[in-house]
């Protein structure tokens, strides 16, 4: 997982395109996709998608007339091929338990270590890996329970007043990257890492499990084709913007540190 410390930089740019205003504070990933969007609106200016008036964001919020020579862009230039029915079905079966299974619930409580603006990520890092290493150090049939105390007095979350309950949870009440590390495992109890989402840090107690139903091939042969489309596209878009990347001066960013070319 990429860094996403805040640094105040010089200006950014592509092409001599400034990313941001002078001043600006942005975290690392932000900067990369707004390098990112800058490669993909310069390239559709180039393909004569787009004018060549097309006025370039410094608040990473692109033109509308911007987003949709993008959209066709990508449209022309990444090909994307019907991933094959062998494929599907492999796929269908390595994955059945953790994404294609219906009625799935999890009983869970957290504490939340919610990353803000300005916040100094080392040290939220190291004190909420404190505090998991804390909590699994007890029992939490224990009366005297770590686990609830410390979600009363450090948690981010409202739910830190309950002792960290979030109760029985679907897969729909989760954020993706949430429900990613709950859902489609075997464990209870603390688990022995943190989990990372849209939110911040958690340090996640699983306290029991109702298994769901496997799903057959053919119920969730559409969302097993949507998916392998996703993943090569995916794949696509950072192979064509590693090609525009090396192609392009780029300066004040790194965009050989992203994991993934566009971060959400």
């Amino acid at each position: 997982m990429q860094s996403t410390s805040i640094t105040e930089t010089p200006v950014a740019n592509i092409n001599g395109v400034a990313l941001h205003t002078a001043g600006d504070v942005l975290t690392a990933d932000e900067l990369r996709q707004r390098a990112y969007a800058e490669l993909l609106r310069q390239a559709a200016m180039h393909k004569g998608l787009l004018d060549a008036s097309d006025a370039a964001s410094t608040d990473g919020v692109a033109s509308e007339a911007a987003s949709i020579a993008i959209e066709t862009l990508l449209d022309q230039e990444l090909l994307i091929p019907e991933p094959s029915e062998e494929a599907c079905r492999r796929h269908h079966a390595a994955n059945q338990a953790s994404h294609y299974t219906t009625g799935e619930r999890v009983h869970v409580r957290h504490i939340l270590f919610a990353v803000t603006p300005g916040v100094d990520l080392n040290a939220l890092r190291k004190q909420a890996e404190g505090t998991l290493l804390n909590v699994r150090c007890f029992d939490s049939s224990n009366t005297d329970d770590a686990f609830a105390k410390a979600a009363k007095t450090l948690s981010n979350c409202p739910s830190g007043a309950e002792g960290g309950q979030l109760g029985w949870l679907t897969t729909s009440d989760c954020a993706p990257e949430f429900a990613k590390e709950l859902f489609g495992h075997a464990e209870v109890g603390v688990l022995p890492r943190l989990v990372h989402s849209r939110f911040g840090l958690h340090v996640v107690e699983v306290m029991g499990r109702e298994a769901g139903v496997a799903q057959a091939f053919d119920s969730v042969h559409g969302a097993v084709r949507m998916t392998l489309k996703q993943q090569t596209f995916v794949t696509a878009l950072r192979q064509y913007l590693s090609l525009l990347a090396g192609e392009a001066s780029v300066q004040g960013v790194d965009l050989e540190a992203a994991d993934t070319p566009l971060v959400q």
